[in-house]
């Protein structure tokens, strides 16, 4: 299986990963609500802008050999506490199934330990992601709760 590293995200990957993004439909709880990906320049812009600033917040870029294929955030970075909480996105569904976002996963859980000086990793996944949810259990997180629209996970170090 090919390897994945995480990369500090820049406005570049960030550009290449949204120029060929698509929103999947699978994971949307009201289809009123989806609407196909279409590609902004200064869409994207604003969003590199908003998320690279956040202190509280690390954001990388999936990569695969040289080419973007998703993001991943470590975010809700809490020094106190000793806590964040962990986002992912693949780019499309040609990205999905093949173990990018286990390794991806696991990349981010080791920075937020080794690097962060983390003691734990929250998640959370629409309720309809099963696949997510997956990949949470599988890297090693445990179910900590639910409500109408997500379930909980952590990992502890």
């Amino acid at each position: 299986m090919p390897t994945i590293q995480l990369k500090v995200m820049t406005r570049k990957l960030c550009h290449e990963l949204y120029k060929h993004w698509a929103n999947d439909a699978s994971i949307y709880m009201d289809m009123h609500l989806f609407q196909p990906y279409v590609y902004d320049e200064a869409a994207v812009n604003r969003y590199f802008d908003m998320k690279g600033q956040d202190a509280s917040r690390r954001l990388f870029a999936i990569m695969l050999g040289d080419k973007v294929i998703g993001e991943l955030q470590l975010k809700q970075i809490d020094h106190d506490k000793k806590e964040c909480s962990l986002s992912i996105h693949m780019q499309n569904d040609a990205m999905k199934g093949k173990g990018y976002g286990t390794q991806a996963e696991r990349l981010a859980v080791k920075t937020a330990f080794d690097e962060l000086g983390m003691a734990a990793v929250n998640a959370d996944t629409i309720r309809k992601n099963t696949r997510s949810q997956h990949v949470l259990e599988k890297v090693g997180f445990r179910f900590v709760g639910e409500d109408e629209t997500f379930k909980y996970y952590r990992i502890e170090q």
